[in-house]
C-alpha cells in the first residue's frame, strides 16, 4: 500500500488516513487526507470537512462548542469540493448548512 501512496494514489492515501484516523493519529490522518483532496479525492474532502467539524486534530472554539469562524470557512470549503465529486453526504451536509444558513436558494 505504501508504494501506491508515494505514488500520490488518492484512494491509497484516503486509505491510509483512515487507518490512522481509527487509531486516533488525527494529524497524520490530516496531512494523508489533505493530499488526497489535492488530487481531487470527494471522499477525503468529506473526512476534511468532518475534522473541521468536529475538531478532530484541528482548532475549535470550545467554550462556544462551535467552529471559529476560520476553520467553519474550511468546513464548508471541503464540503463544497466533496459535494461537486458527487459525495451524497456532503451535499447533504452542505445544503443543510446553507438552509441553516438562511442561504434557501443554495441548500436545494
Amino acid at each position: 500500500r505504501m508504494k501506491r501512496v508515494e505514488a500520490n494514489d488518492p484512494v491509497a492515501m484516503y486509505e491510509e488516513g483512515f487507518n490512522l484516523f481509527k487509531k486516533g493519529n488525527y494529524s497524520s490522518a490530516f496531512g494523508y487526507w489533505m493530499k488526497a483532496a489535492e488530487v481531487g479525492d470527494a471522499a477525503a474532502h468529506y473526512r476534511l470537512s468532518c475534522m473541521y467539524h468536529n475538531g478532530d486534530g484541528v482548532e475549535k472554539d470550545g467554550e462556544k462548542e462551535m467552529i471559529v469562524e476560520k476553520d467553519c470557512e474550511k468546513e464548508v470549503h471541503h464540503l463544497e469540493e466533496a459535494a461537486i465529486g458527487g459525495h451524497p453526504r456532503a451535499r447533504h451536509n452542505l445544503g443543510y448548512h446553507e438552509w441553516r444558513n438562511g442561504n434557501t436558494e443554495r441548500a436545494v
